[in-house]
């Protein structure tokens, strides 16, 4: 019997790094459907709740940190706080739907203590989507409000504010003086909260 095409996607997936199967099975033996789907792309964040079903997966939640800009986001679409506001995001989007639990996936990512994708799953904790991740690789506090942003940005203006201008380019393009991410960061959590009340 003649294989179709379909049959070699896995295999390139496996082999190109963009895809492990093995963890992916893992997941679906331990009887758990909903996954929590974090991935990084060079620009943005992307979150997902996607539920195993044999005749194909089914996403229920699928947003990108570039959403936040809709809300009134000006800081960078990538970084740890981004991340984090994402993960609220879609945690209240798929709450409303009535997902309560999700098991974590973050794919080929390197499990490193404070890492990006970490910042989502507390996001989607914080929003009511118990996901299981250990308080030892969450960010801090302070990292995920931008604060070391914040207090990086202080020190390069003391001390060359040409080199400020040219680091947080894009931030201040955006209308944002890095120094304020913090108080910035506070007030789109209220703005995305506010949405789901």
């Amino acid at each position: 019997m003649a294989r179709g095409p379909h049959y070699r996607v896995p295999r390139r997936r496996r082999r190109e790094g963009k895809t492990n199967y093995y963890k992916r099975y893992r997941i679906l033996k331990s009887g758990q459907k909903v996954r929590a789907v974090v991935r990084k792309t060079n620009k943005y964040i992307v979150v997902q709740l996607i539920e195993f079903s044999p005749k194909g997966d089914v996403t229920h939640v699928g947003v990108s940190s570039k959403a936040l800009f809709k809300f009134g986001w000006r800081g960078d679409p990538n970084n740890t706080s981004a991340a984090y506001l994402i993960g609220l995001l879609a945690g209240l989007m798929a709450k409303s739907r009535g997902i309560a639990y999700a098991v974590p996936d973050i794919g080929l990512h390197r499990p490193s203590r404070g890492a990006r994708v970490f910042a989502a799953l507390k996001g989607l904790n914080d929003a009511g989507v118990s996901v299981p991740v250990s308080k030892e690789v969450i960010p801090s506090e302070e990292r995920i409000r931008g604060k070391h942003i914040a207090n990086l940005a202080n020190k390069l203006m003391s001390l060359d504010e040409e080199l400020f201008k040219k680091r947080f380019s894009k931030m201040l393009l955006r209308g944002l003086d890095p120094r304020d991410l913090p108080k910035h960061f506070e007030e789109i959590k209220q703005n995305i909260l506010t949405k789901f009340v």
